[in-house]
């Protein structure tokens, strides 16, 4: 039978098609998640070639300036970040670096926090607000994202955040890159070249009132 008759005794018989329909209802409509273990869940994702992160695991908000030193003496960069205004990083011994809130258009690494990740793809996400300021994360070279361990969902219906809403909230899901020039990857072209997420596995200060 040619392609073309297969394709017309299909449309003749729609009891295969209907068929297939009710397996596909069947089917789960989401990827499988380990909910008891979200932190190697997120991680795996972390590892796939499309989100292409490296990691770092904290047991508290006073290693984080040793993580963030590590990470950016293995890329052969200066103790210089750009630090977002958050009360609730002042715990940390910041002395080692050269710390600004502002970004420069060829910022070498941002520091952010990340409200919170999705498991299912790998996925951070942000808000914006005077203490976190957004524009940072998109210039830098490296971003760095301090990640709590228990603010890991599974699922991406998992995600709506709760409490009062920030103005405006945004998802990241690996570095950037584009295939436009020429059809060649090339990472960083439209934000961070490289995307470093420090998981913590102690408790992140509320922020006050």
């Amino acid at each position: 039978m040619s392609a073309r008759a297969a394709i017309l005794a299909r449309l003749k018989c729609p009891a295969p098609i209907a068929s297939e329909a009710a397996a596909l209802l069947r089917a789960p409509e989401r990827p499988a998640v380990d909910v008891t273990n979200l932190e190697s869940e997120f991680l795996a994702r972390l590892a796939l070639p499309s989100v292409n992160a490296s990691h770092d695991v904290v047991a508290s908000l006073t290693d984080l300036p040793a993580a963030i030193a590590r990470y950016l003496a293995d890329q052969n960069e200066p103790l210089t970040l750009c630090c977002p205004p958050d009360p609730r990083l002042d715990v940390c011994d910041w002395s080692a670096f050269a710390l600004h809130a502002t970004a420069a258009p060829d910022e070498t690494a941002t520091l952010a926090i990340a409200r919170t990740a999705i498991a299912e793809t790998g996925s951070l996400i942000f808000e914006t607000s005077p203490t976190a300021p957004m524009l940072p994360n998109f210039l830098t070279l490296h971003h760095i994202v301090l990640l709590p361990v228990s603010a890991i969902a599974a699922h991406l219906e998992d995600a709506p955040l709760p409490g009062p809403q920030p103005r405006a909230h945004y998802w990241i899901t690996g570095v950037s890159g584009t295939t436009d020039i020429e059809g060649t990857y090339v990472r960083g072209a439209h934000g961070p070249r490289f995307l470093h997420v420090i998981l913590l596995r102690g408790e992140l200060p509320h922020m006050a009132d």
